[in-house]
């Protein structure tokens, strides 16, 4: 990084941390790529159970990269490096840029095991009940959601009378102990489902 920050004639800090590096580089310039190209160059060489010159068997690069910012907005670019950095590792993927993050759906992040256990916690109780066969809550529950909580379109999507469908949603209101009017509550509830779903 340094080498291509001086024969471009860029500034760059760097601030080695033990088996870390943070790095101040400009936005698009020499040092940036770079950055990407050794990134790259790794993820080339592990694809083709290659060695990387100059690194040990143990070592690894992984790189989290923020989004251009200023020097008054260093802080934020720090905090968005890390988070790139952690969906980096999470993915075992070589090099994640923070834009990226936002450029997808949300959904994927959703593949940790504590999220899959709160989703699991939160519909256990539902599943639970249809399971004993008086009802089809968990469906009805999703077709309702999907439908932005329209009576008539979730209701024909499952077959069912409308005044089967609110029955249903005021059962799953009583189980779960949560109000369907909290946006909050819904926003958990669909992903949670999604997070479940199967394959």
């Amino acid at each position: 990084i340094e080498s291509a920050a001086a024969r471009a004639g860029e500034a760059v800090l760097a601030v080695p941390d033990g088996d870390r590096l943070t790095a101040l580089v400009r936005d698009g310039g020499a040092a940036a790529a770079a950055c990407a190209r050794y990134a790259a160059a790794w993820e080339s060489a592990r694809a083709d159970d290659e060695v990387v010159p100059g690194a040990g068997d143990e070592d690894e690069l992984v790189v989290g990269l923020s989004a251009p910012a200023g020097p008054i907005a260093a802080a934020t670019a720090y905090r968005q490096a890390e988070q790139a950095l952690s969906v980096a590792r999470r993915r075992g993927r070589f090099f994640v840029e923070h834009e990226q993050l936002a450029a997808g759906s949300v959904l994927p992040l959703l593949a940790d095991d504590a999220v899959k256990a709160f989703a699991d916690g939160l519909l256990r109780a539902l599943r639970e009940h249809d399971a004993t066969g008086r009802g089809d809550l968990v469906a009805s529950l999703r077709a309702w959601l999907s439908r932005h909580g329209q009576w008539d379109a979730a209701a024909a999507d499952l077959g069912v009378h409308r005044h089967t469908l609110r029955y249903r949603m005021r059962r799953v209101e009583e189980i779960l102990g949560r109000s369907l009017d909290d946006p909050d509550v819904r926003m958990e509830l669909w992903l949670a489902l999604k997070t479940t779903a199967p394959d």
